[in-house]
């Protein structure tokens, strides 16, 4: 367990999936954490975790938002020492019949959002002499493209480069800057797109070494890992959560499911 006793995170994207495990997480080791995310059952699920939990409903890819989220959470918590940039959407479409309006939707809310969300956070981490950590969530698909997510993949790929430019620049302010690039995660999402059928999950199951799919949980360690104190000479990095899959370059027998 992170010692996070008397620190205060903000996530983004924290109604579900690996955002709530994330808040889960930090909240078990000793964190006040402020559940952030435009789906208002986010408050259902910071009641759920108790006192140290607070809900805020807004868009993460709209500057006023993002100030407004800032005001409360210092409001609440008088100082802010971790922001995890969780929120994220996906968009299915082969790259000739990708509209502008969807391609603009998803690196509003994938990039964008960590920027805006990182610097307005990062601005009162500076004011107030925190050394404080910023985690922005990633994917394997920053290096590995799937034909038909192109905004995704694009965005992740940038956002690899933004923990990287951002973890120079806050560096003298002692504010680091890491990501977390998760393979296939069990979440209601990866649930829906990606393993809907059992013909889909033989396709993540052979390219992935460890044979299962991960748990949001996981997710949730490394991010708990990276707020506390443990990965003090840590930052620019990006720390994949993946079974092995970037590591392989060949696809691995699958038991099925009757064996």
């Amino acid at each position: 367990m992170a010692n996070l006793s008397g620190k205060t995170a903000i996530i983004t994207g924290a109604a579900q999936g690996i955002g709530l495990a994330c808040a889960t997480r930090l909240i078990a080791d000793g964190a006040r954490v402020m559940l952030v995310d435009l789906q208002p059952q986010g408050a259902e699920r910071a009641a759920e975790l108790g006192a140290n939990a607070c809900f805020f409903q807004a868009d993460a890819g709209l500057k006023a938002q993002v100030d407004a989220m800032v005001a409360a959470a210092r409001a609440a918590f008088g100082h802010i020492d971790i922001l995890i940039n969780n929120a994220g959407v996906t968009h299915a479409a082969p790259f000739l019949e990708l509209g502008e309006d969807d391609f603009d939707r998803v690196m509003r809310i994938n990039l964008k959002s960590m920027f805006l969300c990182s610097q307005a956070v990062a601005r009162v981490m500076v004011a107030d002499g925190t050394a404080g950590s910023i985690i922005n969530m990633s994917s394997v698909n920053a290096e590995l493209a799937i034909p038909n997510q192109v905004p995704y993949v694009v965005s992740k790929g940038a956002v690899n480069q933004l923990t990287k430019v951002m973890a120079l620049n806050l560096a003298p302010h002692a504010i680091r800057v890491n990501g977390i690039g998760p393979g296939t995660i069990l979440t209601e999402l990866a649930k829906q797109a990606v393993l809907s059928s059992p013909q889909s999950r033989h396709t993540i199951l052979s390219r992935t070494p460890l044979e299962r799919c991960g748990e949001p949980e996981e997710v949730a360690a490394v991010a708990a890992f990276l707020a506390g104190p443990d990965s003090s000479y840590m930052t620019g990095q990006t720390m994949y959560v993946d079974g092995g899959r970037m590591a392989l370059n060949y696809t691995v027998a699958v038991k099925d499911a009757a064996q």
